[in-house]
């Protein structure tokens, strides 16, 4: 899943050699913690927060066959 929201991420935004993902594993969630140049913050978040609410809905999607909740965070 780390590879796919990298993927999708490097997509959306104008310098994708500055994205990073960090996946943080715990017992019923796995949290993915997005770096990227300050220029492209708002390019991953989208308005009123659609695009990482997007993100967000489709990677618990994902993860709810393996009972496990995904968190996706945008950190400055």
């Amino acid at each position: 899943m780390k590879h796919l929201l990298t993927s999708i991420v490097k997509a959306l935004v104008d310098s994708p050699s500055k994205v990073k993902v960090t996946e943080v594993l715990g017992r019923k969630t796995i949290m993915f913690e997005l770096r990227c140049d300050e220029k492209d913050i708002g390019k991953i978040i989208g308005k009123s927060g659609k695009t990482v609410g997007a993100l967000r809905t489709l990677f618990n999607a994902l993860s709810s066959k393996k009972g496990k909740r995904v968190i996706v965070e945008v950190v400055d």
